[in-house]
């Protein structure tokens, strides 16, 4: 049997695509025994306007395991936009879930005990783009959803690696701001 999972952490940017497709997924994994699921219970039981969570599905009656919640970082406030949050973005979270059971990620055995929470970006503009293509939209969620739950089931960046690190990386927007670009 697996280890017990209690609480583990990632992250992930996924760009490349067209503009307002990057994704920059935050994920919490753990068991649903412990404080995830009651984590899980809250989010589930406690809508909010304008940040409506909602399980991660394949189709409208088929929801993935292990359980996953999405929740907007973005409030939501317009229909397209929420057609595409509840729509392809939702299915690629799904996809992106089953991926990494598929690849080892998340132990296949523990796909009926672990919950997930996964913070979603959703760039606004994509519902003023007429030409929005949804495969790339899709293709790019569900990878930055598989690399967000690979990086927190392997507990990365390492502390090593970050205090290695840590005078070599400046964030974008802190960079930008120096160079007077925000």
């Amino acid at each position: 049997m697996s280890e017990r999972i209690v609480m583990r952490i990632g992250e992930a940017l996924v760009a490349g695509g067209p503009a307002g497709t990057a994704a920059e997924p935050e994920v919490a994994i753990g068991e649903m025994d412990g404080p995830m699921g009651t984590a899980f219970a809250n989010l589930l039981g406690d809508q909010v306007k304008g940040h409506t969570r909602v399980l991660a599905i394949m189709n409208t009656d088929i929801m993935v395991r292990p359980a996953t919640i999405m929740v907007s970082k973005v409030t939501v406030k317009d229909t397209r936009y929420t057609n595409i949050l509840m729509g392809t973005v939702q299915a690629a979270i799904a996809n992106g879930v089953l991926d990494a059971v598929r690849c080892g990620e998340i132990p296949k055995e523990k796909a009926n005990d672990l919950g997930i929470i996964v913070s979603v970006w959703l760039n606004p503009i994509v519902a003023e783009q007429d030409d929005l293509d949804h495969k790339i939209l899709f293709d790019i969620h569900r990878k930055a959803t598989a690399a967000a739950i690979k990086k927190a089931m392997n507990n990365e960046p390492s502390i090593d690696w970050l205090l290695e690190n840590q005078e070599k990386i400046v964030h974008k927007y802190f960079q930008m701001g120096l160079d007077g670009k925000i």
